[in-house]
């Protein structure tokens, strides 16, 4: 039996996590908006939710980056929360998806951050490997779990020390303590997250917000 199995983690019910939102959240209308029309993609799973969103934009404002890196940009929610956090961030944003990043940008342009913000539409790996050392204060990863692994090594390489590191889905729904889940995304995400338990080039804190959201910070 674990020793952490007689210390109480709450579950967040329906209601709970209603009350969470209503009392912990402040969401500007613009987010609110592109978060709904999200809402109506098939693929609205890969949305953040808008309690993450916050935690997230607490994170720029604490630890104020320069240069923010976004492994993964989907419709824009996260990038959009970052740049709002500071006035001054520059955020470069990696997505595959230009369908995606074209609702990215209206809504980057309605906020008035598009200046702040440069998109790469293409495969992420390639892009990285252009991107010199410590190039980054604060990266976000968010994007196909299958190079996970490769996202977080080429992220370690370019963000600089006493940088962050965010990543996405860790908890993965569960999946990754279900033993029937044994897809390349699910051994991914269990892989890095084995890894990064010991790694000695980090400090960690995983944290159960959203799908799981792991904090590394690069020493």
């Amino acid at each position: 039996m674990s020793m952490y199995q007689d210390q109480k983690a709450i579950q967040l019910t329906p209601q709970l996590r209603e009350y969470l939102l209503q009392v912990g959240v402040r969401e500007p209308d613009l987010l609110k908006k592109l978060r709904e029309q999200t809402a109506n993609m098939p693929e609205r799973n890969m949305q953040i939710l808008p309690e993450q969103g916050q935690f997230i934009a607490m994170l720029v404002k604490i630890f104020n980056p320069g240069r923010i890196l976004e492994i993964g940009t989907y419709t824009g929610y996260s990038s959009l929360c970052m740049a709002l956090a500071l006035p001054e961030v520059r955020i470069t944003a990696l997505d595959k998806n230009p369908e995606w990043t074209k609702i990215a940008n209206k809504y980057w342009q309605d906020a008035g951050v598009s200046n702040r913000i440069e998109l790469t539409v293409g495969l992420a790996l390639d892009t990285l490997k252009t991107f010199d050392d410590q190039s980054f204060d604060f990266i976000f990863i968010d994007a196909d779990k299958r190079n996970y692994l490769n996202y977080f090594e080429e992220s370690l390489r370019v963000v600089k020390a006493n940088g962050v590191i965010l990543i996405d889905n860790v908890l993965w729904n569960g999946r990754v303590i279900d033993a029937t889940h044994d897809d390349p995304g699910t051994q991914a995400i269990r892989k890095l997250n084995d890894l990064i338990s010991t790694d000695p080039r980090v400090e960690i804190c995983m944290v159960p917000i959203g799908d799981g959201l792991t904090i590394v910070r690069k020493k």
